[in-house]
């Protein structure tokens, strides 16, 4: 046998899905974050215009929203894209996703709103299917076993 059918026969095709959608999810996540950070300006302008008219939601949080927004998704993204600690950064980007979700729908931008759903379910199926995130740094040092 050669090496590389060795090593492809050492993980699943599970293993290797879950990973490849982990890493694509992570790094999603990440240039969220991160693209965020480098236009500051610009994302805190878009988020005062599109929440201009959302009088349930106080101007005076928007700053502070978009502020911490952009670490979060940098820090959750590189979790998941390293596969560390990745229960709290699936469980954290699941709740950050339930926030956004609801000041999108307060905003009444329905297409959005249907786009986050896609996200929520990618957070879910990867916290749900834990059990194959086998190639990671969690895995490797033995952190988060169910």
């Amino acid at each position: 046998m050669s090496q590389a059918e060795s090593t492809s026969s050492h993980f699943s095709d599970t293993t290797i899905a879950y990973t490849i959608l982990r890493l694509s999810f992570g790094a999603n996540i990440l240039l969220h974050g991160l693209s965020r950070l480098l236009n500051r300006a610009g994302f805190l302008a878009y988020l005062n215009h599109y929440f201009e008219h959302t009088p349930l939601i106080p101007a005076a949080i928007i700053p502070v929203f978009g502020a911490l927004l952009p670490w979060v998704e940098t820090v959750l993204g590189l979790l998941l894209f390293l596969g560390l600690f990745s229960r709290f950064a699936l469980i954290a980007g699941g709740l950050v996703m339930t926030l956004l979700v609801i000041g999108t729908n307060l905003a009444q931008d329905w297409n959005v709103a249907g786009l986050q759903l896609i996200y929520c379910f990618l957070y879910y199926y990867l916290l749900v299917h834990r059990e194959s995130n086998s190639v990671s740094l969690d895995h490797m040092l033995g952190i988060g076993s169910r």
